[in-house]
């Protein structure tokens, strides 16, 4: 990843949550400023992997649709089991 110019971006938050972030970035020994974009970056972080989950599971849902293969929970549970008991086994065979 290449690194970008830092623009700066004003966002608005109340004196509460000013006076929040002030205390937090003292009590780190870091800035109010250093402090928010590592909380902005953990958020976007988190929600991009949310997000990608989520687009995953409808990719899943309309095949699942499409062609009607799965394994049932007890299929599934079966499986799961054995993993964790550290028997590394194939998944269990898609069936309609």
């Amino acid at each position: 990843m290449t690194a970008t110019a830092a623009r700066p971006v004003a966002i608005k938050i109340d004196e509460d949550i000013k006076a929040r972030v002030k205390r937090l970035a003292d009590a780190r020994q870091r800035t109010s400023h250093w402090l928010m974009r590592e909380a902005i970056t953990q958020y976007v972080d988190r929600e991009e992997k949310r997000e990608a989950f989520r687009q995953e599971a409808l990719k899943v849902w309309a095949a699942f649709r499409a062609n009607g293969l799965h394994v049932t929970a007890d299929e599934a549970d079966a499986w799961m089991a054995q993993l964790e008991q550290g028997n590394d086994i194939e998944p269990p065979e898609c069936h309609t």
